[in-house]
């Protein structure tokens, strides 16, 4: 129970700055109506409750089968079991992350089922499952990461000049929506565990950061793939901006977790199952051990259920009518820099930012302190928010003029910067982007989008998670790079 509790006040931590800048734009500038702002409140608090159950499901279950299943994978040391394993879990993590449903729910709304949840998931779990072998290969050859991105963003850009606009957004926003609470952790743990059996290797500590980096890359090329050898009409959407919640919070809960249980037991059976045959066939832990893993199991359905009911029934309304107000309302100044704290604030709320944050400090043995690495990720939210923002209001700036010269300077750096920092700075740039950016900053973006004629909800609302994926990529570099020059300046005036 002390985790629990632990839990509860990792994300109460993490989830009240957001709750008080809320009330703080309700009494001061957009008035939001009463069952609206009951809503946003009530479903903070489910989200608070199902994010630390989920959580402390996480530490239980999924980082240990992780762990257990990266070791096994190692102790094979068979490319076809490395392969196969690869492609399975790859795909299988990837189609339970909740940000990845929640962006593909949002999808669909918006281009009326056009393009559908289920479309969404499938092809970027395709897309992961191949570039977590790709990963896992370089885990345990011990390869450099640099090229691999290298080549990888290079086929990115190649695609992106035959892809659609509406695509391009959504590509980069599917890498950055699917490595979230659930990916990143478990990827994370399945690295660890294969460099952990690599003591030999001096690079060890290197090989455990990079496989989430090289992973996302494999959502954007996925949907890049299927738009340019399978073209779609040109694509329209709109949302609709809801005053006050439908039926009263509580039935629209109700409705949302009975909703939400099927789809999460799909989503998280798979893994069991994988898991299930791993534990009888080789792995064999005692009782004990495997019990505790049922019960995170557990802990992390219901969680789920929780976290995704708490977000449909009540929060994600609050954040699309509060954009669309302040744009309506032409108030582009106040736009800016809501837009600017709720990315400072939002990656405090995200899980997977304390679960990187912390393996950087273990594998620095604590030179890098994670409140260092927090404060750069939370100032390159900030400004990929209001980037996200100014595309909306700049009506000749899109998404490319943004994104290109943005990872061009990422793999330049990556040649200048230190390799540990490299493998780190990748893996923020999918860490960044979890569940509370593809909830409620996605849909005060989307509001936006609707309130400005010149906008495009499908275009200029996606991106945004584009964007929060590349700024703490470059602002997690030039942190490394500045430590590594005063590193280097510090032994100088030692010797």
């Amino acid at each position: 129970m002390n985790i629990l509790k632990e839990k509860f006040l990792e994300v109460i931590r993490a989830v009240t700055p957001i709750v008080v800048l809320v009330l703080i734009i309700h009494f001061l500038f957009v008035p939001l109506p009463t069952s609206s702002l009951i809503g946003f409140l009530f479903g903070a608090i489910v989200i608070v409750i199902g994010l630390a159950i989920f959580l402390m499901g996480i530490d239980i279950a999924l980082e240990p089968i992780g762990s257990h299943m990266g070791k096994g994978i190692a102790r094979s040391n068979k490319i076809i079991v490395v392969v196969i394993v690869g492609l399975l879990l790859g795909f299988f993590i990837s189609s339970a992350e909740p940000s990845l449903t929640v962006l593909g729910n949002q999808i669909g709304l918006v281009t009326g089922g056009d393009i559908t949840s289920s479309f969404i998931v499938i092809v970027v779990s395709l897309g992961i499952a191949v570039m977590v072998v790709v990963g896992l290969l370089r885990v345990v050859y011990s390869l450099s990461i640099i090229p691999i991105l290298t080549i990888a963003y290079g086929l990115i850009l190649l695609l992106s000049f035959f892809t659609s606009t509406e695509f391009l957004s959504i590509s980069f926003d599917a890498s950055g929506a699917t490595t979230g609470s659930i990916t990143v952790p478990f990827l994370l743990a399945l690295s660890t565990g294969i460099a952990s059996l690599k003591k030999s290797s001096k690079n060890s500590g290197e090989d455990s950061f990079g496989l989430v980096a090289i992973a996302s890359t494999g959502a954007i090329l996925s949907v890049m793939i299927v738009n340019v050898f399978s073209p779609t009409e040109e694509l329209s959407g709109s949302l609709d901006i809801v005053m006050g919640t439908e039926n009263g919070f509580f039935l629209d809960l109700i409705r949302e977790i009975f909703n939400q249980i099927g789809e999460v037991i799909v989503a998280i059976l798979p893994i069991v199952i994988l898991f299930g045959l791993y534990q009888i066939i080789w792995l064999k832990l005692p009782k004990r051990k495997l019990n505790k893993i049922l019960i995170g199991v557990l802990y992390v359905f219901i969680g789920l259920v929780l976290f995704l009911s708490g977000v449909n029934a009540g929060f994600m309304n609050v954040g699309s009518l509060i954009g669309y107000t302040l744009a309506a309302q032409e108030s582009y100044g106040l736009l800016f820099i809501l837009g600017f704290s709720l990315g400072f604030l939002s990656i405090l709320a995200e899980p997977a930012v304390s679960v990187l944050t912390k393996q950087i400090g273990a594998v620095t043995s604590g030179a890098i302190k994670p409140v260092a690495v927090l404060s750069t990720l939370s100032i390159g939210v900030g400004l990929a928010i209001l980037l996200s923002t100014m595309r909306l209001v700049i009506f000749d700036l899109e998404l490319w003029h943004i994104l290109l010269p943005g990872y061009l300077l990422a793999i330049f750096l990556s040649y200048v910067v230190p390799k540990r920092f490299v493998g780190m700075a990748f893996d923020a740039g999918g860490v960044a982007s979890g569940p509370m950016t593809a909830t409620f900053i996605l849909a005060f973006i989307q509001g936006a989008a609707e309130a400005i004629p010149h906008a495009s909800v499908l275009i200029d609302g996606f991106g945004m998670i584009a964007l929060v994926a590349l700024m703490p990529i470059l602002s997690l570099q030039i942190f490394g790079l500045i430590y590594h020059l005063k590193a280097k300046q510090t032994q100088k005036s030692v010797n």
